[in-house]
């Protein structure tokens, strides 16, 4: 047999990878001691340092080039989170109604006494922007803009995400342009819990920053009711800080090529997560996934013909300060670099695989993303959401892919106190295993 051809993706070999994927437990492993032992990531946490130095260790067990590359990351710390209703409609007298409250990521306290201010309730910016700031001044607007279930349910979760997470993102900064003194946004994601998922909010500059928290689903359409008959007044207790930039890291390891070692493929996933939970969906469970496909590729062959690199991102929960250091670091050969495959929606099962990249491109690698796709449902969706971390590389012109996953389980917990090991299913993740793994491996064999 021909040198060039003897490590090519053979049948044999993606069979042998696809039965090293179907029996493994490995990736489950990692998961639960993420989760149960290392506990919740925060960037900028003892946790997640913590993190990096499990993943390190592990993938230098492997036998792996492992590397950690330096990304300066935000510390922010939640602090107390408690709001009540003290004044609505019908009353009871001396009567008061908790309402499930939690800061977003990057919000600035309130007083340590809280805020009371009336609250004003909108559904949309246009309808914000109809309103006169001297309406809004001195109140706290809910932006009730609801999460489109009906959409997700019906696998079109990326749609009624981004939909509904821009109020998350801007809208503090469009209440307090109006003059409020306190943002409340309902919750992104499955009702049915009363969970309040929180996420980023990004100030805009130049603007006054007022604190901001999400409200559960119910608690929003308790507020919305009681809005709708009379005045409500919210009194809200928001601790956060933001403490100075920490050091801290991507994990790098690579499998190296035997015939072009400098063409890399990545696979990876993000090891912060949010504070509330315990980041088992969002994303150990990518982490964990990745983490095995190199360990099944290297069961198989342990010298493919191009490097397949794993990465463990930092700090995606905050915008993706670990994918962009890693563009930066790496900006001189982003030209070798053949594709790079993040998994990070949660533990579903796949119907295929999603690509980011421009038609010349895609056209390189397009016979093999179609037969890895044909295992699963034979879905390729071509998009431009690269996601967080591959934002940076992609418009340098690295392609993205991603697993093409039912998400339903995911948006019901991620970013809530109920993202814990118990609710991956690990039949599920392991549907995703033996589509990623196949795809790297062929993604790093195919011919030139």
């Amino acid at each position: 047999m021909e040198p060039s051809k003897r490590h090519s993706a053979t049948g044999s070999d993606l069979a042998a990878i696809r039965a090293e994927a179907q029996h493994s437990d490995y990736f489950y492993e990692r998961v639960r001691f993420l989760c149960n032992a290392i506990g919740p990531r925060p960037s900028g946490s003892p946790q997640a340092a913590a993190a990096v130095e499990y993943v390190r260790q592990q993938m230098h067990d492997l036998g792996l080039e492992v590397r950690l590359e330096p990304v300066p990351v935000r510390h922010w710390v939640r602090g107390r989170e408690e709001a009540q209703l003290i004044r609505y409609p019908g009353q009871v007298i001396d009567a008061n109604q908790k309402v499930v409250v939690t800061a977003l990521g990057n919000s600035v306290p309130t007083a340590p006494e809280g805020v009371t201010a009336p609250v004003i309730v909108v559904e949309t910016f246009d309808q914000l922007d109809r309103i006169t700031s001297h309406e809004v001044e001195g109140k706290a607007v809910l932006f009730s803009h609801r999460f489109d279930e009906f959409a997700a349910q019906a696998g079109r979760w990326e749609q009624a995400y981004s939909s509904a997470v821009r109020y998350r993102i801007e809208g503090p900064s469009r209440a307090a342009q109006k003059g409020a003194v306190a943002a409340l946004v309902r919750s992104t994601g499955l009702t049915g819990s009363r969970l309040a998922h929180t996420g980023v909010t990004e100030y805009a500059k130049g603007t006054r920053q007022i604190p901001a928290a999400a409200v559960a689903a119910e608690d929003a359409d308790l507020i919305c009711d009681l809005a709708s008959r009379g005045e409500v007044t919210i009194h809200l207790v928001l601790t956060p800080m933001n403490l100075p930039l920490e050091a801290s890291h991507n994990v790098i390891a690579d499998l190296r090529g035997s015939e072009f070692p400098e063409r890399i493929v990545i696979v990876s996933g993000h090891l912060d997560s949010w504070d509330l939970g315990t980041g088992a969906l969002d994303d150990a469970s990518g982490v964990g996934v990745a983490m095995d496909v190199l360990r099944i590729i290297k069961v198989v062959n342990p010298k493919p013909k191009r490097t397949i690199r794993f990465v463990a991102w930092m700090e995606e929960e905050y915008g993706g300060e670990g994918g962009r250091a890693y563009a930066e670091d790496h900006r001189i050969d982003l030209v070798n670099h053949i594709a790079a495959v993040e998994i990070d929606y949660g533990d579903g099962r796949p119907l295929g695989l999603s690509v980011c990249a421009g038609d010349d491109r895609i056209a390189r690698f397009s016979t093999v993303v179609k037969a890895i796709a044909d295992a699963v449902g034979g879905v390729v969706n071509v998009g431009d959401s690269p996601g967080v971390d591959l934002t940076a590389m992609n418009k340098a012109g690295v392609p993205a892919i991603s697993p093409l996953q039912d998400a339903r389980n995911y948006f019901a917990y991620h970013h809530t106190a109920a993202d814990t090991f118990d609710k991956v299913r690990a039949e599920e993740l392991r549907q995703t295993l033996q589509l990623i793994a196949p795809l790297i491996y062929a993604l790093a064999q195919q011919e030139d």
